[in-house]
C-alpha cells in the first residue's frame, strides 16, 4: 500500500468508502461517499489516532503493518467514541495488548457501553499531554462537537490539529489532501457537513474556535476524521466556520422550499420567487421531492430567510416538508427570519403548521401565512409576486 504521510513521522492509515450514500440510519446523505480517517504517530512510542469503522479493520490493520507492527501500538486515542471511529479498537487490542485507550472521562463511558471491553484507559482533559519521545500528544476537550465526549489532539512539534469531527466532510477519493481534490466540491462538501452536524452547536463552535486562538495554537495542518487533510490552507476551513457559526455573517439570501400535490403550491412558490428576484435577492427554489434533505439543510445554512410551502393534507402538510419542519426543529438555525404558504382543498391546516413549526425552531416569521383556496388565478398569483417583493423589503 502506497504511504501517505500527513507531516513528519505521521502517517494516514484509514479507509476510503466509496459506496456509502447514507450515513447516521439514512439521516444524512452522502452521494459523494466519504472516509474513515486514522492516523498513525512514530516516535519512540507508538500511538494511533481513532480507528475507522469496523468493516474496514482489516484495511487499516494492513496500512498500519506497511509502516509498523501493529503489536507495538502504546496508545490509541479515542477522540470520540461513535463507531465509525471507534469501530476496530478491539481489533487492535487483539494484537497491541499493552496498549492504552486514551480519552475523555465521556469517551470512557461511552467506549465501556458501546463495546463492553475490558481495555486500559487513561482518562485526559484539556491541558493533559502524552510524550512519544520527540513528539508529544496535547488533548483539549470539544463536548457537544458534536458528542458529549469528543477533544481535539494537537501535536505542537508539527503544529497539526487532529479534531475528529471537526472540519471534516464526507468526500470519498483518491487524492488525500485538500490541494488534490476540487476546491469547489471539498467546500460543497464541507458545508454540508456542517449545516447537518454541527449546525445546533454553532455557539459551541464559535467558543472553541476562540479559545485555540487565544491559547496560541498554530496550525500548519488539520486532519479529520472524514474527508481530506488540509494541508494547503487550513485558515480556510476555519475562517469558514467561524462564517457557519455566526448569525450576523449569513449572507442576504433565501431558500424557497416546497412540496406541491396538483402544482397549485408550486406555481405560488415560482411567483414568490420572482418577487424575490425582482428586488435582487440571491434566492433557491427546491422542491422537496426532488431535492435530497440534506442538501437543502446545506442551503438554508447560508441563507438568511427561508420560505416553506405546502398543500394541507389531513389538516397539516406533506410528509417531505413535515422531515424538514423536524430536522429544523432540531437543527434550530439562529438569525433566520422564515414565511408559509400554501394551497388547500376542503379545509386548510398545512401553513399554521409550518408557522408553528418555525416558531419551535427559532425562525422568526416575517409576514403572515399566504393561503390558496383550490389552485391559485392570476389575481393570488400577482399576490405571490407581492408577498417576494414584501419579503425583500424585510432582508
Amino acid at each position: 500500500m502506497q504511504r501517505i504521510e500527513v507531516a513528519p513521522g505521521v502517517y494516514w492509515v484509514g479507509a476510503v468508502d466509496w459506496d456509502v450514500r447514507k450515513f447516521h440510519g439514512a439521516h444524512h446523505s452522502t452521494l459523494e461517499g466519504t472516509t474513515y480517517n486514522a492516523y498513525l504517530v512514530m516516535d519512540e512510542k507508538v500511538a494511533l489516532i481513532d480507528t475507522v469503522h469496523g468493516k474496514f479493520a482489516h484495511e487499516m490493520m494492513a496500512r498500519i503493518s506497511e509502516l509498523v507492527s501493529p503489536s507495538r501500538i502504546d496508545y490509541i486515542v479515542a477522540n470520540h467514541g461513535e463507531p465509525d471511529h471507534s469501530g476496530s479498537i478491539s481489533k487492535v487490542l487483539e494484537v497491541a495488548k499493552q496498549a492504552t485507550v486514551i480519552c475523555t472521562r465521556n469517551g470512557e463511558k461511552s467506549l465501556r457501553n458501546l463495546f463492553h471491553g475490558d481495555w486500559r484507559f487513561r482518562v485526559v482533559g484539556t491541558g493533559d499531554s502524552e510524550s512519544l519521545g520527540k513528539k508529544t500528544l496535547s488533548f483539549m476537550e470539544a463536548p457537544m462537537l458534536h458528542w458529549p465526549d469528543s477533544m481535539f489532539t494537537y501535536v505542537p512539534e508539527l503544529e497539526l490539529l487532529m479534531p475528529n469531527d471537526a472540519f471534516g466532510q464526507h468526500l470519498a477519493s483518491s487524492g488525500r489532501f485538500d490541494d488534490e481534490v476540487d476546491e469547489c466540491s471539498l467546500m460543497r462538501e464541507a458545508r454540508k457537513y456542517y449545516a447537518n452536524i454541527l449546525t445546533p452547536f454553532s455557539a459551541l463552535v464559535t467558543k472553541k474556535i476562540a479559545e485555540v486562538e487565544g491559547r496560541g495554537i498554530s496550525i500548519k495542518t488539520i486532519a479529520p476524521s472524514h474527508g481530506v487533510v488540509w494541508r494547503r490552507n487550513p485558515g480556510k476551513i476555519i475562517e469558514a466556520y467561524k462564517r457557519w457559526s455566526s448569525v450576523e455573517a449569513i449572507p442576504r439570501s433565501v431558500v424557497v422550499a416546497y412540496e406541491s400535490m396538483w402544482g397549485g403550491t408550486e406555481a405560488m412558490a415560482r411567483h414568490i420567487v420572482e418577487g424575490l428576484s425582482s428586488r435582487g435577492i440571491p434566492t433557491r427554489l427546491l422542491m422537496l421531492s426532488r431535492t435530497d434533505r440534506s442538501d437543502v439543510i446545506s442551503e438554508i445554512l447560508e441563507a438568511k430567510a427561508v420560505v416553506i410551502g405546502s398543500p394541507t393534507l389531513n389538516n397539516g402538510v406533506l410528509p417531505q416538508v413535515a422531515e424538514l419542519l423536524s430536522e429544523l426543529k432540531g437543527l434550530r438555525f439562529k438569525g433566520r427570519i422564515g414565511a408559509a404558504f400554501g394551497c388547500y382543498g376542503w379545509g386548510g391546516g398545512a401553513t399554521k403548521v409550518i408557522k408553528e413549526a418555525l416558531d419551535q425552531s427559532g425562525i422568526t416569521v416575517a409576514l403572515p401565512e399566504l393561503e390558496c383556496n383550490w389552485h391559485p388565478d392570476q389575481d393570488l398569483l400577482n399576490r405571490c409576486f407581492q408577498f417576494g417583493v414584501e419579503l425583500a423589503k424585510v432582508l
